[in-house]
C-alpha cells in the first residue's frame, strides 16, 4: 500500500557479490530454479527502497532517490526505509513483519544462502530496514511508525522521485501507545541481531538495544497502533497486540538466552493467548503460528526444562497449523484452490501462502533435527510432509498452477506484466525526465493496456482467486499488488528449495538497459525472459571470498580481500577475464587488460586447470569491490 542524508554502506565482510560464479546445465523442464527465484524476491526489495539509493549497489536502474526530506517537518530524519507495495506509504507494521522474516530466513537457512551466494544482498535488504527502525526510535518511548497517509497518496498516480503527495510522520509515543507495532519492530530487531552477529557483532548489539528498549516500550504502554495512527486502520488494521507482544520476547530470549523472556511468554501464555488461539493463518497481523513455532524448537531441543507443560501447550497449537495446511486436521483445515494453493483471503492471497511455507519449512527442520513427527487427528505427518507442502506453494508461485503462470515477476516465460504499481507502470526518471503529475499517471499510465514500462522482477503480486482464476490488469489491486510482506518469506524458502533440489546457482539478474524503455507514445512492451548462463559444455568456476585483514586509519576502516577462483569443471579453462568494479584500492594477482576495469589471470597462468586455484588480493575501505565474469574458454 502506499536535509538528505548518505547511506553508509556496512562493513564488507559479506559474501562477494559474484555475477556468473557458476555455469551449469539448465535445470529440467519439470523443476524451478529456485536459486534465480531467490535472487529476484531480493531485487525486489531493492525496488521497494526509499531514501538515498546507495551507489554501485542498486541493482533496479530505472528507480532513483526518494522521499529525502521524509520526517523532516516534524524534526526528525526518517530517510530511508521500504513502501511496503505499489504507493509511497511506509506502513510501519508490514515494514518491520518483513524484516524479521528476512532475518528469519538467515537464521534458519544460513548455509544455505550462503552457497547461493546471496548473504550480502539479503543482509543488505535487512539492514535496509534496521537502519531505519533505529532512527525512527528516537527516544525509549517514541517510535516513529508511518511516514505519508494512504487517502491522498492514492489521489495521485505517480512515480516516487516525483511524489507531490504529504510526507507527514506519525509516532507512538507513552500517550499514544502501538504495542502491537513497536512489539513487531522490537521483534525484527531481536531477529536481525542474530542474523547480524557472525557478521558485525557492533552492529548486532545495537540493534538489541533498540530491540529491549522498544519491547519494554510495547509492554508498558500498551495499545493498538491504529488507534494512535488512525490513517492506518483502513490500510493494516491491527486485530490485537497480544501476539506481538510474545512474538517479540520469543526473539529477544532467542537473541539473548535470558530466561526473563522465556518466563514472559510462558507466564502470559494464556492471558495472551498463546496458547489458546488455534489459527489457520501466518501474517503481518496474525504472528500466534509463529510464535508457537519458534516455541515448539526449545521444547524439541530438550530445553523445556520447568517450562516443558506450558511449552507442550505452545506445541499442540503449532500441530494445529501444520495440521490444517496438510488438510489432516479433523476438518478444521485451510482452504486449497483446485489447483493446491492456500487460500486465506480475497486481498491479496499470495501473503498467507509464502508466509505459511515458509513456516512449514522451518518447522520441518525443527521436528528433523529432534527425529520427530507430528500426530494429526487425521494421521501422522513427518517432517519431509511438511517440506512438500512448501514446496507445492513454491511451486504454484513459479508456474505449477492452472494458468501456468508465474506469479512472481520476471520469473518464467509468463508472469504479470501489469502490475498495480506506480514505479513499474510509469517510464523511469532516467527515460521520461519530466515530471509526471498527480492525476497525469492516471490519465497517461494507469489506465494503458500495454504492459509496464519497467519489469518489477521478484514482486509477489496478490495472486489468484479461490478458483485460481487471474487477472492481470493494473486496477485489479486485489490480484496484481505486490507486498514486501508477501516477498519477505520467499527468500529463506527459495534457499531450502534450492539447497535439497541440487538446481544450479547461476548468474540470475540482469536488469534491461534503461535506454530501452520508452514515452508512452513510443512504448512497446515485450515480456522480457529470464536471463540465463551462457552455454559453458558443464564448465563451473567457484569464487571462494574471505576478508583476511582489518586496520583503521582515522575515521576508515580498511580491509585485505582474498577471493580463491576455483576451476570445479573438468575441463582446463583458459583467456579467463574479470571485471572488477567499485575497485578503490590495490590489486595483486591479477594482470590488468587495455579494456577498462577488465583483469586476466597473470601471464605466468595461462591455463586454470580441473580443481586448480588462483588467488587474487586487494585492499580498500568502503564497499567490497564487485565481480563479474566477462569471458573464458
Amino acid at each position: 500500500m502506499m536535509k538528505s542524508f548518505e547511506f553508509t554502506p556496512f562493513p564488507v565482510f559479506l559474501a562477494i557479490l559474484l555475477v556468473g560464479s557458476l555455469y551449469l546445465e539448465a535445470a529440467t523442464a519439470t523443476a524451478f530454479d529456485y536459486g534465480e527465484a531467490l535472487d529476484k524476491s531480493l531485487v525486489f526489495f531493492e525496488a521497494q527502497r526509499s531514501g538515498k539509493l546507495p551507489l554501485g549497489l542498486q541493482r533496479v536502474k530505472w528507480r532513483g532517490d526518494s522521499g529525502l526530506k521524509d520526517g523532516f517537518s516534524q524534526g526528525v530524519d526518517l530517510v530511508g526505509g521500504y513502501y511496503d507495495a505499489g504507493d509511497h506509504v511506509k506502513f510501519g507494521l508490514p515494514m518491520a513483519f518483513s524484516v524479521t522474516m528476512l532475518s528469519w530466513g538467515v537464521i534458519e537457512f544460513r548455509e544455505e544462502i550462503k552457497d547461493l551466494n546471496q548473504m550480502g544482498h539479503t543482509l543488505w535488504a535487512i539492514r535496509w530496514g534496521t537502519d531505519y527502525f533505529m532512527k525512527a526510535h528516537t527516544q525509549p518511548n517514541v517510535l516513529w511508525g508511518q511516514v505519508g497517509d494512504g487517502d491522498s497518496d492514492h489521489y495521485c498516480w505517480e512515480r516516487a522521485e516525483d511524489m507531490t503527495t504529504p510526507r507527514t510522520a506519525y509516532k507512538l509515543d507513552e500517550n499514544h501507545p502501538g504495542s502491537d507495532l513497536a512489539g513487531e519492530t522490537a521483534a525484527a530487531l531481536a531477529a536481525s541481531s542474530i542474523a547480524f552477529k557472525p557478521y558485525n557483532s557492533s552492529y548486532s548489539n545495537l540493534l538489541l538495544v533498540h530491540a529491549k528498549q522498544l519491547f519494554s516500550f510495547a509492554d508498558t504502554f500498551r495499545g493498538l497502533y491504529d488507534n494512535s495512527i488512525s490513517c492506518a486502520k483502513q490500510f493494516y488494521t491491527s486485530s490485537g497486540y497480544s501476539d506481538e507482544l510474545l512474538w517479540a520476547a520469543a526473539w529477544l530470549y532467542r537473541a539473548t538466552n535470558d530466561e526473563y523472556y522465556l518466563k514472559y511468554v510462558v507466564d502470559n501464555a494464556v492471558y495472551m493467548g498463546g496458547t489458546g488461539w488455534a489459527v489457520k493463518e501466518f501474517s503481518w497481523d496474525n504472528k500466534y503460528a509463529g510464535v508457537q513455532i519458534l516455541l515448539s524448537k526449545i521444547l524439541l531441543d530438550g530445553q523445556g526444562g520447568a517450562h516443558t507443560t506450558i511449552l507442550k501447550q505452545y506445541q499442540a497449537k503449532a500441530d494445529y497449523f501444520a495440521c490444517a495446511c496438510l488438510q489432516k486436521n479433523g476438518g478444521y483445515n485451510i482452504y486449497k484452490t483446485p489447483g493446491g494453493l492456500m487460500y486465506v483471503r480475497q486481498w491479496n492471497n499470495m501473503q498467507y501462502a509464502s508466509a505459511a511455507a515458509f513456516l512449514l519449512a522451518v518447522y520441518s527442520d525443527y521436528l528433523k533435527a529432534a527425529n520427530s513427527q507430528l500426530a494429526c487427528p487425521d494421521g501422522q505427518i513427518q517432517p519431509q510432509d511438511l517440506l512438500n507442502f512448501a514446496q507445492s506453494q513454491a511451486d504454484y508461485i513459479l508456474g505449477k498452477n492452472p494458468k501456468s503462470m508465474s506469479y512472481l515477476v520476471g520469473y518464467g516465460p509468463r508472469y504479470p506484466t501489469r502490475v498495480h504499481h506506480r514505479g513499474a507502470s510509469i517510464a523511469s526518471v532516467y527515460v521520461l525526465h519530466s515530471m509526471v503529475g498527480c492525476t497525469q499517471g492516471f490519465e497517461k499510465w494507469y489506465h494503458r493496456s500495454e504492459g509496464d514500462p519497467n519489469v518489477i522482477y521478484g514482486a509477489l503480486v496478490g495472486g489468484p482467486d479461490k478458483n485460481d482464476e487471474f487477472n492481470d490488469d493494473r486496477s485489479n489491486y486485489e490480484q496484481t499488488e505486490p507486498t514486501i510482506s508477501a516477498c519477505a518469506p520467499l527468500v529463506g524458502l527459495f534457499s531450502k528449495l534450492q539447497s535439497i533440489n541440487g538446481l544450479p546457482a547461476g548468474p540470475y539478474h540482469k536488469e534491461p538497459p534503461v535506454s530501452h524503455q520508452t514515452s508512452p507514445s513510443s512504448y512497446h512492451h515485450e515480456i522480457l525472459a529470464p536471463s540465463t548462463t551462457p552455454p559453458a559444455e558443464n564448465k563451473a568456476l567457484e569464487f571462494l571470498h574471505s576478508i583476511t585483514s582489518t586496520w583503521s586509519r582515522g575515521e576508515t576502516t580498511y580491509y585485505r580481500h582474498k577471493v580463491i577462483i576455483k576451476n570445479t569443471s573438468k575441463k582446463p579453462i583458459t583467456d579467463l577475464k574479470l571485471v572488477i568494479e567499485n575497485l578503490t584500492g590495490p590489486l595483486w594477482g591479477l594482470s590488468p587488460t587495455q579494456e577498462k576495469h577488465t583483469y586476466e589471470l597473470p601471464k605466468w597462468l595461462k591455463v586454470l586447470n580441473p580443481g586448480s586455484t588462483c588467488t587474487f588480493v586487494y585492499v580498500q575501505g568502503g564497499p567490497q569491490a564487485i565481480v563479474n565474469i566477462l569471458s573464458y574458454h
